[in-house]
């Protein structure tokens, strides 16, 4: 599932792309996905983007908005005359739309010549987990998803407005973190995904932070020492931003918002890495199910 590094990139290529641009209409493809009532968005000017978490709100400038979770396999792809030929990845499609696609966002950009001034977000999804809420601004925050989301790693820098979390959000400090983890029975790698807890860490950057910090994912959190408990606040934060620096991962279905792939996958240390030799010490990585996860670590390193 994207995660807290891959949601930002594609939330900073829509700041770029499509804040200012004013809905035309929407075409629904799938009914799944969308949820709401596009008659509500139909000329409404999209003024702002803001992520919590693994989450996105569009904000519209009629005071509705549009929360998005993509979860594992959804994507947001844009085009316009410059780009429409632009060679996508494989994990998109050859075209666009195509057969994964399920919503169509037709938009009009202001202030362009005549033909530059329809331009599309396209929302594809494989597997069609994730939804596009439609529900008025004020609503946003009380979405459960939202709602009972915990603090999220300071990676991003916390902003207002575009770029920001929603208002009296906070960061995750290290002093929280300690706190957070004081006598919890909960094995670490299963404590810190929990998105109630800490917003943001999925899969791939807990295998990899656990295993920066030299951690196993199978000890409880109370055990950590308040040494253990720095590193690896520092390993996640180091991880995630190594993520930004490459555009994200792009394992499954993960692209930006024009449709390019994420590059950390070629850089996790040890995520996804069964039978190969640990960076540090060539010890053969290990694989087990942990939370219903597959959990990747180096048994001589990780302790």
């Amino acid at each position: 599932m994207p995660e807290l590094p891959e949601v930002e990139t594609v939330r900073r290529g829509i700041e770029k792309y499509v804040v200012g641009h004013r809905i035309e209409s929407v075409e629904i493809l799938h009914p799944k996905p969308f949820q709401g009532s596009a008659e509500q968005i139909n000329g409404a000017k999209i003024v702002g983007i803001k992520r919590i978490g693994k989450g996105l709100i569009i904000e519209l400038s009629n005071n509705y908005s549009l929360a998005i979770h993509i979860k594992l396999t959804g994507q947001l792809v844009y085009r316009d005359k410059k780009t429409k030929n632009a060679k996508l990845s494989t994990k998109v499609g050859s075209q666009l739309p195509n057969k994964f696609t399920h919503v169509i966002f037709k938009l009009l950009r202001p202030n362009a010549k005549s033909d530059e001034r329809k331009t599309y977000l396209y929302y594809n999804d494989q597997r069609r987990f994730g939804w596009i809420k439609v529900l008025p601004t004020s609503e946003v925050s009380q979405l459960p998803f939202f709602k009972n989301m915990g603090p999220e790693p300071p990676v991003v820098p916390l902003r207002q407005g575009s770029g920001g979390t929603m208002e009296g959000r906070s960061l995750l400090s290290l002093e929280y973190f300690e706190k957070l983890l004081e006598g919890k029975n909960t094995k670490i790698k299963p404590f810190i995904m929990d998105q109630t807890r800490i917003g943001g860490i999925g899969n791939i950057y807990a295998n990899d932070a656990l295993f920066d910090a030299k951690i196993l994912p199978t000890r409880s959190a109370k055990s950590l020492t308040k040494l253990e408990i720095k590193r690896l606040f520092n390993s996640i934060l180091k991880v995630m931003k190594k993520s930004f620096e490459e555009g994200g991962a792009s394992e499954l279905s993960f692209v930006n918002i024009l449709g390019q792939e994420g590059n950390y996958q070629n850089h996790s240390l040890v995520y996804g890495k069964t039978g190969k030799k640990c960076p540090r010490c060539k010890t053969v990585i290990k694989r087990i199910n942990l939370g219903g996860r597959g959990t990747f670590y180096c048994e001589n390193c990780q302790k």
